[in-house]
């Protein structure tokens, strides 16, 4: 499953969760398809200014970061690099059409790839 975990900073969050849940969303289901609209998790955490560093300082406007959790098998398709790039332009422009232009340049996404058999859901081993 898709799981899309971002850090911003609360202020560009407030009054605009939904939109950017709906926007990340619809950007994994431009590249997975439709029935991958159901299982996309989105959580937004919002950190209060002061509490994010760049370089040793407290960074005043910092763009958002993704964590992208994905299948590992992902990483070893045909396709991946496509993929993988379609993702990262798909959520970057997500973030942008809701944050605004002024994040998309400093936006990072981390793909983060799982083994089968390496998660759970509801107190059972997830094997595929």
């Amino acid at each position: 499953m898709p799981h899309l975990t971002v850090h911003a900073l609360e202020s560009d969050l407030v009054g605009r969760e939904a939109a950017l849940i709906e926007k990340l969303t619809d950007a994994v289901v431009a590249v997975y398809g439709e029935w991958a609209r159901s299982i996309a998790v989105v959580q937004l955490i919002g950190l209060p200014r002061g509490r994010w560093g760049i370089g040793g300082l407290s960074a005043e406007a910092p763009s958002p970061s993704v964590t992208f959790g994905i299948k590992e098998g992902a990483f070893s398709r045909p396709d991946a690099d496509e993929i993988i790039a379609r993702l990262v332009a798909g959520v970057t422009d997500a973030i942008a059409a809701v944050l605004g232009e002024r994040v998309r340049s400093g936006v990072t996404i981390e793909f983060v790839g799982t083994r089968p058999g390496r998660s759970g859901v509801g107190g059972v081993v997830v094997t595929s």
